[in-house]
């Protein structure tokens, strides 16, 4: 069993494939080049799945594969099969912005992904093109279609902002509605690498929306997760991410791998530690060691709000968000 510092049960491990993306999202890296990390930098996929194994066998028992955009890794469906082989029962999901899921989607469900998580931040192809800057609705919204052909059970993540598509909450939570996906709003995050201009939406201010035409009540939370339910009149239940608080930090059951190598306790580099030269020589033992320390380090609660004010320097691209 996995125990942090302050004595949380850790359980689930992201794994950040890659820090490449065919998007340039304004809330994630707008201006960022198009490049990536030599591939000699990067872990292979056998390397990665040697720790994911002792991790596994010291009671990983949820596995999320991040990016960038993962689908980016070639052979994703094949590091798939090597976990889901190992451990057929484990929790095994995706992010993505499912750009390229519907190709893939049928190929991830039969190397045993069981769930997805996809960004649709609108259902305009102009807001979605000004967003992403790039042409990506018709090709995300086939990707969805694909994944629930394939068996794939997807949730939707939509991040609000301000004077671009806040008019689409209704319409991005009735769309899920009708496709029978749970839809997750999440509260935009400052960072450096976005849009200084942009402006996001408190989480009172987005159900405020959803008021407008549905009566909702108040769920909570479920287990560890950091989404906070609400149930509309009708029964559908959806989910508000508002990473700005620190209320479930108490039950974070959450650690960081990235392609890299580097172990990341809590959405930070702050206490990272890198695993990739005792993985590389094979030395389990070490990286294990290395794992105990991170998590020894982990801190009690996010520290989004920087004591100087200053806006984050976190790269979500890097750390899987």
């Amino acid at each position: 069993m996995l125990i942090d510092g302050h004595g949380r049960s850790v359980t689930y491990l992201r794994v950040s494939v890659t820090e490449r993306c065919n998007f340039r999202c304004q809330y994630c890296m707008p201006e960022k080049p198009f490049s990536w990390v030599p591939k000699e930098n990067l872990l292979s996929f056998e390397e990665l799945f040697l720790f994911i194994k002792a991790a596994i066998d010291e009671g990983i028992t949820k596995i999320r594969l991040t990016g960038g955009e993962p689908l980016l890794r070639e052979d994703l469906d094949r590091f798939i099969k090597m976990i889901s082989d190992y451990k057929p029962d484990i929790d095994l999901a995706l992010t993505t912005n499912g750009f390229l899921l519907p190709d893939t989607a049928m190929k991830l469900k039969e190397a045993g992904l069981k769930r997805l998580n996809i960004s649709l931040d609108s259902l305009k192809p102009d807001i979605a093109h000004k967003i992403a800057q790039k042409d990506v609705l018709g090709r995300v919204l086939l990707g969805i279609d694909k994944a629930l052909e394939a068996g794939l059970k997807v949730k939707i993540n939509m991040v609000p902002l301000k004077g671009i598509n806040d008019d689409e909450i209704v319409d991005i939570l009735e769309y899920g509605k009708a496709h029978n996906i749970k839809v997750r709003f999440i509260e935009y995050m400052e960072n450096r690498h976005a849009d200084q201009t942009l402006r996001g939406m408190h989480g009172r201010e987005i159900l405020d929306k959803i008021k407008e035409r549905y009566t909702i009540k108040a769920l909570g939370r479920e287990g560890s997760s950091p989404s906070f339910n609400y149930l509309l009149d009708d029964g559908t239940e959806f989910g508000l991410i508002d990473p700005h608080k620190h209320d479930f930090c108490e039950s974070c059951n959450r650690i960081r791998l990235t392609a890299e190598g580097f172990l990341i306790p809590c959405l930070y580099f702050d206490e990272a530690m890198s695993i990739a030269d005792a993985i590389k020589t094979r030395d389990i033992q070490k990286a294990s060691e290395i794992l105990a320390a991170v998590l020894r380090d982990k801190p009690k609660e996010n520290r989004w709000q920087q004591e100087d004010g200053e806006v984050s320097s976190r790269a979500f691209y890097e750390t899987g968000g």
